[in-house]
């Protein structure tokens, strides 16, 4: 509890957070070879992951008329985020329910980013921190570049506990999808 409590702490003074999250919430895509797509959410909360606030989402549409299916991650993306929060904008306006992030962290790069961000416009959503996990060059665990909204990007040295953290927390997603 203590070092995890630390890995929160060291979270948010690496994204300049005005206190460490108490809701993190990862999203990541899986299909399989353009089929069966799903989008999947993990939650991280101050004592750890909460599993029970897990979700799957089955891709519907992947982001409507003119573009592709499951195989298209961006459009995946896309309706996975805007499904989710236009619910919790719809159950929760006032964000008093717990059920809002401070940080939402997606499994991709600059892209994927960039998809969180058209949707939290679209949607009229500010006050929740983005972060988008590219996996470093050759696919190479431990050389991840992490990208923020806004610009800012940045790797994290070898062996760092937070690198360890965020990994745990996107291959968690990882799982959870597949």
């Amino acid at each position: 509890s203590a070092s995890h409590r630390r890995l929160l702490e060291a979270l948010a003074d690496r994204l300049d957070l005005d206190a460490p999250p108490t809701r993190i919430e990862v999203y990541d895509n899986s299909h399989i070879q353009g089929s069966h797509a799903i989008g999947a959410m993990i939650v991280c909360g101050s004592e750890g992951l909460m599993k029970n606030a897990y979700r799957k989402f089955n891709i519907q549409t992947a982001g409507g008329a003119g573009e592709a299916a499951a195989g298209d991650d961006y459009a995946m993306m896309r309706e996975v985020l805007t499904r989710r929060f236009k619910r919790v904008l719809k159950e929760d306006p006032d964000r008093g329910q717990g059920q809002w992030p401070e940080l939402v962290i997606v499994d991709g790069g600059r892209g994927q980013l960039g998809v969180a961000e058209a949707v939290f416009a679209d949607l009229g959503i500010d006050g929740v921190a983005l972060l988008g996990v590219a996996k470093g060059p050759d696919r190479n665990a431990g050389r991840e570049r992490f990208h923020r909204a806004g610009g800012g990007d940045f790797t994290l040295p070898p062996r760092d506990p937070l690198l360890y953290f965020i990994q745990r927390l996107r291959d968690e997603a990882h799982r959870f999808a597949i």
